[in-house]
């Protein structure tokens, strides 16, 4: 067994597209619209998907906006240096939501950054001790 994909319902999908891949870097995989259900899917991803874990948007092109509740949390990425990557992201238009830096209560590097439709994705640094 392992984990596919992560599906996440966005606003705006060109938007979203240009988010994951030019703000964090990601390739677009693969996307195709669904006339008869009226949705579109796009896959993006660091890796092939036969290889590796990887994010499904899901447009549906009735719905631009979604409230996000209080159930989900954040995806995780693991990045080379917290610090670089959040100037990276900052530069390339995106939001980051907590400066890098320490954990509370622990010594891990970490930050976090808001996609378009406000989801949470956390960087973490390699040597993750906490």
């Amino acid at each position: 067994m392992r984990l596919l994909h992560t599906m996440l319902r966005v606003g705006d999908l060109d938007k979203s597209i240009t988010f994951y891949t030019n703000v964090l870097g990601m390739k677009l995989l693969r996307r195709k619209d669904y006339p008869e259900g009226k949705f579109t899917l796009a896959f993006v991803g660091y890796g092939d998907e036969k290889d590796t874990s990887v994010i499904e948007l899901t447009y549906n092109w009735d719905t631009d906006h979604y409230d996000l509740g209080n159930g989900y949390g954040h995806i995780a990425i693991e990045v080379d240096d917290v610090y670089k990557a959040c100037d990276t992201i900052r530069t390339h238009g995106g939001k980051i939501t907590r400066e890098p830096g320490p954990m509370k209560h622990g010594t891990s590097i970490l930050a976090f950054v808001e996609d378009p439709d406000g989801y949470k994705i956390e960087l973490l640094s390699p040597d993750r001790g906490d």
